[in-house]
Formats: structure tokens, sequence, C-alpha cells
């Protein structure tokens, strides 16, 4: 089981005095990534003339592009919410960059009221993410959202 709280306090430490977002997200993908158990991939998409392009990531090589509205990450975006998915097998339109994943949360990051990038985790475990993993995640993105 995670400890969220140890890992906010960790993220707010990482988000003080941060002078440059890439450098919080790269720390921040590692910290996730080292955090909590059973993931195979954590990073950041970023909005770049109107896609999802890569940022920092922990994990395989992933997709570089991704379109509003396409996949879970571009759903997100498209509907401006975060999205949990159990089996990433069934969620229509599902990009596979890492062909061992098999559930998925993602989180839109916002900026001035816009929706700047995305926040993505993958497990090769179905249903691995819970609503405590969400409520945890969600906090990690408000210190994101507050710098």
């Amino acid at each position: 089981m995670t400890d969220y709280k140890l890992l906010i306090c960790q993220a707010e430490e990482m988000a003080k005095d941060n002078k440059w977002d890439i450098t919080l997200y790269a720390n921040l993908s590692a910290l996730i990534y080292d955090s909590l158990e059973n993931l195979n991939w954590a990073g950041f998409y970023l909005m770049r003339d109107g896609e999802l392009r890569l940022g920092p990531f922990q994990g395989k090589v992933a997709c570089t592009r991704i379109p509003v509205g396409k996949g879970v990450c571009g759903t997100a975006v498209g509907k401006n919410e975060i999205i949990r998915v159990e089996d990433v097998h069934l969620f229509p339109g599902h990009i596979a960059c890492d062909s061992a994943s098999e559930s998925e949360i993602v989180l839109p990051i916002h900026k001035g009221g816009e929706v700047i990038g995305v926040l993505d985790i993958d497990s090769p475990i179905k249903n691995r993410f819970s609503e405590e993993d969400e409520k945890g995640l969600a906090k990690i993105v408000e210190i994101i959202e507050s710098v």
C-alpha cells in the first residue's frame, strides 16, 4: 500500500523553489515510479500545438504524440477529467505504447484554466488503480498546478 501522505510531502518539497516545470516533471515521474508498486510506466504528456507530446517519464519507450480525444490520455484531455481504466484492452481506441500495460490512470494538469498536459501511469496488472490512488495522485497534480 502506498504511503500517500509521505509521497505528497516529497512532491511538495520537490516543487519548492522550482524554476523549470520540466525538472519537476522529471523528478515526480521518478518519485511516482519508485513509490508505487506494480507500475511499468509513469510520466507526463504535455500539450504542444494542439496535441499531447511525450514529456519526462520512467519506463519503457513510449508513444511520442497523442491526439486529443484518442486513447486514454487524449480522452482525459478531451473530457477534462481523470480517467481510471481497469482493463485497457476494453477501452475503446486504447493506444498500446507498451503491450504489457493492463490498467491505467490519467490525470489532467491545468494552468490558467487550460489543460496543459496529463500525468499518465500504467500497470502490468488489471484493476491496479484504486480510489485511494486516484485521490493521492490528484493531490500531486494539485501541487504541480500550484507552482
